[in-house]
């Protein structure tokens, strides 16, 4: 057993990441296959799932006949509609995309019902990313999903909440059947094949948050936080999950994080590491509210915009590029907030990992706006380590994935926050200010922008 490797898939919003690991938890290898958000109106954001499958097929080449099993996290909240043969009716709808000022699934569907009845009537299955490819890797008859993937369409005993499901005309019936995370629901190449999750969860496991009151932070696109407790307390704002082995996760995205990052970049026409390397030299700059795409947790508002606030002439791109990155922690911090609310328990500390954690000043600025240390893992692309945890518990390779991830991450770094970090207390009071300030001139802004955008 001890020479098994276990392939682990986190299928992104910009690309699929492939790590091969063995049961210890070290990483072997590791492949990234990117593809393109298509946006064909303003707030909207779709992709097409052939990508996705194109790039599946590109990590199997690459490590698939090594594998005793594979398993796979995704991004959550992207919709696809398929016809009874599996295939895509439509470019699959993102999590970024706000037609319906919203992502749930209830409010995709009654959009797609109303605006392309003809896609609705043909649709037999509606499909998150990481079950759309494991039915097709595994030539599913009946999809698999799971609950922590459903996590708005379920009640509290992880079965699909029906009165939920019934507000949509046949909703129920396009629905897969829901089974646990961790167990394998076919093969491929004589490997296991397990059903997964969302990307959130391939995160938990894979930054060793498996007991009460450990917390963390991921930093990809978005930036998505989490707690975990014995306790649940609802809290507006903030998704609880139902409870995996006696805990739940206390969890939600912001909309932007490392896109905010790359939107910067790209406005000013330099590389994200001339901006990193800029925001080294900032201080005293504006304040940037992160809100490009509208926002997520705990806001849910997607009228929301960004905006710099504080400008002076004497600015330039450190100063600006600095107020990118404390913008992002300052999001994280109110969503942190909210989280030891729902939670009943505060973090002591939050372990890092995804793209924006290889910063060591951005790790450095959310130490000091969080006032927590930041541990970051030694695996950058946890949701690619926490997959392979569950297909190592699907092939029964380990006891359970819980105690895998506990002996099989390793933290890099802890960054602590700084004795001069005080002013930073002052300057999140303002931002979680200038939101409600701007809400009203965020609202006609967005209003405004509808009327130029077509409904379908």
């Amino acid at each position: 057993m001890a020479g098994e490797l276990v392939l682990g898939i986190d299928l992104g919003t910009t690309a699929l990441k492939a790590g091969l690991f063995d049961l210890a938890g070290t990483q072997v290898a590791l492949a990234q296959f990117e593809y393109p958000i298509q946006r064909p109106w303003p707030d909207q954001a779709e992709q097409d799932p052939a990508a996705w499958l194109a790039a599946f097929d590109r990590a199997l080449s690459t490590f698939g006949g090594d594998v005793a099993a594979i398993g796979i996290c995704s991004q959550a909240n992207t919709h696809v509609f398929v016809d009874a043969e599996g295939a895509p009716l439509r470019p699959a709808i993102l999590w970024q995309d706000q037609r319906c000022g919203g992502s749930s699934l209830v409010a995709r569907a009654e959009w797609v019902l109303r605006e392309e009845p003809d896609v609705w009537q043909a649709t037999r299955w509606v499909l998150s990313p990481k079950d759309f490819v494991t039915s097709r890797l595994c030539a599913l008859a009946e999809p698999v999903t799971d609950a922590l993937m459903s996590f708005d369409l379920v009640d509290a005993s992880g079965a699909y909440d029906a009165e939920l499901v019934a507000s949509v005309e046949g909703l129920a019936e396009r629905l897969p059947r829901i089974e646990r995370f961790d167990v394998a629901i076919g093969e491929y190449a004589n490997a296991a094949v397990v059903n997964g999750t969302m990307d959130a969860w391939g995160n938990v496991y894979g930054s060793s948050v498996v007991e009460h009151g450990d917390a963390m932070d991921v930093a990809g696109t978005s930036e998505i936080l989490g707690l975990l407790s014995r306790n649940a307390f609802p809290v507006q704002g903030v998704v609880t999950f139902v409870p995996v082995d006696g805990l739940h996760l206390h969890a939600g995205p912001t909309q932007a994080g490392g896109a905010a990052l790359a939107w910067f970049a790209s406005v000013a026409g330099r590389s994200i590491p001339d901006v990193l390397a800029a925001a080294a030299s900032g201080s005293f700059g504006p304040i940037f509210l992160p809100h490009l795409l509208g926002e997520r947790a705990p806001l849910w508002d997607a009228d929301a915009r960004g905006a710099f606030i504080g400008l002076s002439s004497d600015h330039s791109l450190p100063e600006l590029s600095r107020a990118v990155l404390e913008g992002v922690a300052y999001s994280a911090r109110h969503l942190l907030e909210e989280l030891e609310h729902a939670a009943g328990v505060e973090a002591e500390t939050l372990n890092a990992s995804g793209g924006g954690s290889q910063s060591d000043l951005w790790c450095q600025i959310k130490a000091d706006v969080l006032a927590r240390p930041i541990a970051r893992v030694a695996v950058r692309h946890s949701g690619c380590l926490g997959a392979a945890l569950m297909a190592a518990t699907g092939a029964g390779l380990v006891p359970s994935v819980r105690e895998a991830a506990r002996d099989a991450v390793r933290i890099e770094r802890v960054f602590e926050p700084r004795d001069d970090r005080a002013p930073y207390d002052e300057l999140y009071a303002a931002y979680r200010e200038l939101y409600r300030a701007l809400q009203p001139t965020h609202a006609i802004l967005a209003g405004l922008r509808r009327q130029a955008v077509p409904t379908s």
